[in-house]
């Protein structure tokens, strides 16, 4: 392979790398501002945020066919191969956490004219802070290229779930106390599960940085957590 053809791919891969960065930069923004509207009930900012996934949807397709264009032109193979299709798994990973933090969005505007006990915003709000740290170190992890700091985030999923469990009993003991919170409280853990999904998706991406390092699957490890629930 000539050094002109190498520059040419090289450049192609950190067009990619750039777009993706953006991608999850947009979607890690919506997933935030979607909790600040929920948290302030803020029907603005709601409807705003709703109207940001386009962009992000607009992105996809455009990473998606770079990465497809790439592949037919340069005919990557091994390692270089690797890098693109983990391009197309994280874009995929991407996608879905916003439109989960768009699904959030929606609640905010179900919600609007609804009883509102305040308290019970403020695990969920806990929850999005650990949902939304995780995704700004996999991004970091994904730039670096440093598998180890994705390991890091993937053992941490555990930690989503159980913030999850907690505020699902804690959601049903507020609507088997007083009915009045039945309603409000049913949109808080569709919430809640959106950012539990969110979470998902984030080691997701965890697991294809660290298939684009070494070529193989995150949970062969030896230290994988046995007990770890699906």
């Amino acid at each position: 392979m000539s050094d002109h053809i190498v520059s040419s791919y090289d450049d192609d891969l950190k067009e990619l790398t750039g777009k993706i960065s953006e991608m999850g930069g947009r979607a890690e923004r919506l997933v935030e501002d979607s909790i600040k509207a929920l948290v302030h009930m803020d029907i603005k900012m709601a409807e705003e945020t709703i109207e940001k996934d386009i962009i992000i949807n607009s992105m996809d397709q455009e990473i998606e066919e770079k990465a497809v264009l790439t592949i037919a032109r340069r005919q990557p193979m091994a390692q270089d191969l690797r890098e693109i299709v983990a391009a197309l798994r994280i874009t995929v990973d991407l996608e879905r956490v916003a439109d989960l933090g768009k699904n959030i969005a929606r609640r905010t505007l179900a919600l609007e004219g609804k009883n509102q006990p305040k308290q019970l915003v403020h695990g969920l709000e806990h929850m999005s802070e650990l949902v939304l740290g995780q995704l700004r170190d996999v991004l970091d992890a994904f730039t670096s290229r440093d598998e180890m700091a994705a390991i890091a985030v993937w053992h941490k999923d555990r930690d989503v779930d159980a913030i999850y469990n907690s505020l699902f009993r804690e959601f049903l003991t507020y609507m088997m106390e007083d009915p009045r919170n039945i309603s409000y409280c049913t949109h808080l853990l569709f919430c809640a599960k959106n950012l539990e999904r969110i979470g998902d998706h984030t080691t997701n991406i965890a697991e294809t940085i660290y298939y684009q390092k070494t070529g193989l699957p995150l949970e062969d490890r030896q230290f994988q957590d046995e007990d770890k629930l699906d």
